[in-house]
């Protein structure tokens, strides 16, 4: 492997390139010859970038081809092509790729920051109309090592993600080539994909097993040419509870839900198993660009073999594939894309879990439901009953539904929520209080003190104010290309009369270029907004961040947290968190 970044000015460019196996670095300025034997080097192994697959590949390839990479970089950042439109001749420079950028896409700077690193960019802009001095060529190599280190960082914390592509490429047989397509891509290649030209999106219909009941009206609302457009939306009460019904899924739960179960009270998680490949293969909804069905067939009766026999790791790759034919099915430049029979596999799966919900209603109270699964409270003796039930609805409509039992919920809505079981362990989803990691660490005290308080009942201020961790507390924000620059409020400039009397008091702020900041709450007033300027509307304050923040874009590794931190701006903003899940 090597791993490899270029940097690409008006009229100057450099790569630093990384073999950590060989302990070896490449610095390349402006040289395409030493550039050419790098390649010839490396070109039978794995190249490892981050946002490679859309941008430093296309720059390798032009440099070595003699195009103007700055030409290439401009096509790609400012108008916003793909990098393979450029040329076809980009085909003639084979290159093994595997790219870093989880999907959906963060940039490198925002993980840096998650994991506490240096954040500081570059001052030499990328726009500098002349060459590049020495200073700044050094400055900007400098800047690249640290970025190439870095993915070489993300890539190990996500080893993961890579060990799953590989599966794919060695269970399928496929070419190691393929390792830098998309898995939508590679999904598409393994089941022989042949893209077709379909005209038939909005020919809705509804499973011929549904049988709804009471919630009729909600089948004839899909069923409306007028509601075939991805904005339309049901407002509608199911189980007593409002959902939002529309082409892209049903959801619907009782906002501010805190609930500990009584001896002889139950929570059920019911999920439906593979729902959506499950509904491809049993409802033909596959994509009709696969010509051979069974080929996914196999794939999924082994993903679910795999599963009843504890084999996780085997069934990696097969699970990946189950799970990202659906998505390909509505990507238009996948050979799979077949928007009816996406728009299909999601209408068959809300209607018949609607459907479920129809024949349990009377031993349930609805705690939330989704396209894929239900959250139910109920008495434990009306499991059995429950479960006949359920039993029936599997057998007339070919799915199959999995158990997970709690005695407690806590829950702000249908994407937040916390169901703690029996034994204290607990299942969370939502940016509140998922699961964190060193590439996703926003606000982890807050996070923390949260989970401590619902699991524990531990006080929110023992948590917070006994924390010594700086990195616990950083909010990380990120410039958007909608806005040019960051400005900081930094207190007031008072001006006088000559007799002392005070004038007016004009807000000083300090102005910075970065993209990325780590932000923190103060107890000094005159540390003020952060403010996200276009230069055309007023500053907009950046989201989550502290009326009163600093800024520290520094390593954090050893750093003492300031005595200006503002403990109870976390605090407060914990129990409003709390609040919204009924506590």
């Amino acid at each position: 492997m090597i791993f490899f970044d270029f940097e690409v000015f008006v009229r100057d460019w450099l790569v630093v390139a990384i073999d950590p196996i060989k302990q070896k670095e490449y610095v390349i300025v402006n040289n395409k010859d030493e550039l050419q034997t790098m390649y010839n080097e490396y070109k039978n192994d794995i190249w490892v970038g981050y946002n490679c697959r859309n941008y430093d590949q296309y720059i390798l390839k032009a440099i070595l081809l003699g195009f103007d990479p700055k030409q290439v970089n401009d096509y790609i950042i400012v108008k916003k092509r793909k990098g393979w439109e450029f040329t076809t001749m980009f085909n003639k420079i084979p290159i093994i790729l595997y790219d870093t950028m989880p999907n959906p896409p963060v940039s490198l700077k925002t993980l840096e920051g998650f994991a506490g690193y240096n954040i500081h960019e570059t001052s030499v802009p990328f726009d500098i109309d002349r060459r590049l001095t020495r200073k700044e060529i050094e400055e900007t190599i400098e800047y690249c090592r640290y970025d190439v280190q870095n993915t070489i960082n993300v890539f190990l914390k996500r080893k993961n993600e890579f060990d799953s592509q590989m599966a794919l490429v060695k269970t399928f047989n496929l070419p190691l080539a393929h390792l830098g397509k998309t898995q939508a891509q590679l999904a598409a290649f393994i089941l022989g994909a042949k893209r077709k030209k379909l005209n038939d999106e909005w020919n809705i219909r509804l499973p011929h097993t549904a049988q709804l009941g009471k919630y009729k009206h909600i089948g004839n609302w899909f069923l409306n040419p007028s509601n075939h457009n991805y904005e339309a939306k049901l407002e509608t009460l199911i189980c007593g509870v409002e959902h939002t019904v529309a082409l892209g899924g049903v959801h619907g739960s009782r906002r501010k839900y805190s609930y500990k179960c009584k001896p002889h009270e139950v929570i059920l998680d019911i999920d439906v198993d593979q729902l959506y490949p499950t509904l491809m293969i049993v409802y033909g909804l596959l994509s009709r660009a696969v010509e051979e069905p069974e080929r996914f067939k196999n794939v999924l009766e082994t993903s679910l073999r795999l599963k009843r026999e504890g084999k996780k790791k085997e069934r990696e790759p097969y699970k990946r594939i189950c799970n990202i034919t659906y998505g390909a099915e509505g990507d238009a430049m996948n050979a799979m894309y077949d928007p009816l029979h996406r728009n299909l596999v999601c209408v068959f799966g809300q209607v018949l879990i609607i459907d479920l919900l129809d024949k349990i209603e009377d031993l349930i109270e609805l705690i939330q439901s989704n396209t894929d699964g239900i959250f139910v409270k109920l008495n434990r003796r009306d499991i059995p009953e429950l479960k006949r039930r359920v039993e029936e609805w599997e057998a007339r409509t070919s799915l199959k539904m999995s158990y997970d039992e709690f005695t407690a919920m806590y829950q702000k809505d249908v994407n937040n929520y916390v169901a703690v079981r029996e034994d204290g362990s607990y299942h969370s989803k939502g940016a509140y209080v998922k699961e964190l990691n060193d590439l996703d660490y926003d606000l982890p005290i807050v996070n923390a003190a949260m989970k401590e308080y619902i699991l524990k009942g531990i006080p929110v201020e023992q948590t917070i104010n006994s924390c010594q961790d700086f990195r616990m507390f950083q909010k990380i924000v990120k410039l958007s290309a909608k806005y040019k620059w960051v400005e900081h409020e930094r207190g007031y400039n008072p001006s006088w009369t000559k007799r002392g009397r005070l004038i007016e008091n004009y807000l000083t702020t300090t102005k910075f270029d970065n993209k990325a900041y780590r932000v923190f709450a103060s107890t000094d007033e005159n540390d003020g907004k952060l403010l996200k300027c276009d230069g055309v509307r007023n500053p907009a304050k950046f989201g989550g961040t502290a009326d009163h923040c600093f800024v520290f874009n520094g390593n954090l590794d050893g750093v003492e947290i300031p005595s200006k931190l503002d403990r109870s701006w976390y605090i407060a903003l914990t129990k409003e968190r709390l609040e919204q899940f009924g506590l």
